[in-house]
């Protein structure tokens, strides 16, 4: 079990998440490696100013590529963050079905990676898209996320981060519409909202989902493949760099990194590590922490071409337009290193 997410990224068909993406990234700022040295220093958290943690549950495909462990990660190290559960998503690179095969891999980095025998409810979520865009997927994922959300109001919501196919948050709003009114969704998705710029990776996985999500009247706030090609991209040296010295949490990312990269990235090239990769699905836990900033814009549509179209006037959405990636960092591995501290995890490898 313990090597089994490792297992299944080697075995899988090899489709990269955002393989369509030619990603450019940005070099870290110069003082980043001081400035991630005195994080401690600078850490004046929500939970210090009194503010109560973020209720939250997160949909990932984890398996398909190398950043949703990064996203579980720091969701399951910060407590800013009220984990209220893990949904499995399905994904084409995964093996049949494939939200059970995410739900196993998911399984292995909390209880594995991280250790963490007492954790959030992890539920399998649908291994297929949706069929129509009036029918949902049942799914113990969908259920989850329905029960969980009652209590919840439109002023004091659940928080949805979704980083994977949109199945499961788009079927709970197909089986209970009210839940609208209960949760916000915060989403990686779409190159961008101008034409042509529907039709990513995500996207791809469920169209359907995405026509619901846009359609209903929930509040939506959407991380662009273009933002996080800004902000998030890491070269090798980069990476190496950011989770050297870290701990044996940071040691299995920087392992998993080195796989996706070699096989990826890189496969050609012989001596040029220049090429970064980007850590796409953190920028949902960045703009629930503060650490990046949206803008409202018109709402679209999704039709069956996955094309944008106006949607209903006067309806927005919000789309995140920077990100502090300095902070970012410094967050994630503050909160790594506090968990490893305190947790005293035995080198997995």
């Amino acid at each position: 079990m313990m090597f089994l997410a490792r297992r299944l990224f080697r075995t899988a068909p090899a489709e990269p998440r955002h393989s369509r993406r030619q990603s450019t990234g940005v070099a870290l700022p110069l003082g980043l490696v001081c400035l991630l040295m005195t994080a401690s220093v600078r850490c004046a958290g929500a939970q210090a100013a009194g503010v109560p943690p973020t209720p939250v549950i997160l949909s990932t495909d984890v398996g398909n590529e190398i950043d949703d462990q990064w996203a579980i990660v720091w969701l399951l190290t910060d407590p800013a963050f009220d984990v209220r559960g893990i949904l499995s998503a399905h994904a084409p690179s995964l093996p049949d079905p494939a939200a059970h095969t995410s739900l196993r891999i998911l399984r292995d980095v909390v209880e594995q990676r991280l250790g963490l025998a007492v954790h959030p409810p992890l539920l399998e979520g649908s291994s297929v898209p949706l069929t129509s865009r009036t029918a949902p997927q049942p799914s113990a994922a969908a259920s989850f996320l329905i029960e969980q959300s009652r209590g919840f109001t439109a002023e004091r919501p659940l928080t949805v981060l979704t980083i994977g196919a949109a199945t499961d948050v788009a079927s709970a709003l197909l089986t209970d519409p009210t839940i609208a009114q209960r949760i916000r969704v915060v989403a990686m998705a779409f190159r961008n909202l101008g034409p042509g710029g529907a039709n990513e990776y995500n996207e791809q996985n469920d169209p359907r989902a995405w026509q619901v999500l846009l359609h209903a009247d929930v509040p939506l706030t959407i991380g662009t493949a273009e933002v996080c090609e800004r902000t998030l991209g890491l070269n090798f040296a980069q990476a190496r760099d950011l989770l050297a010295g870290h701990g044996p949490v940071a040691a299995w990312l920087w392992s998993e990194y080195q796989d996706w990269y070699f096989r990826e990235v890189k496969p050609l090239r012989v001596n040029d590590f220049s090429k970064p990769w980007v850590i796409w699905d953190v920028i949902t836990l960045a703009y629930v922490r503060g650490l990046a900033t949206a803008t409202p814009q018109p709402r679209p549509e999704l039709d069956d071409t996955m094309n944008f179209r106006p949607g209903v006037s006067g309806a927005t959405v919000n789309v995140i337009t920077a990100a502090d990636t300095a902070r970012i960092w410094q967050e994630f591995l503050l909160h790594l290193d506090r968990f490893e501290e305190t947790h005293g995890r035995a080198n997995p490898e």
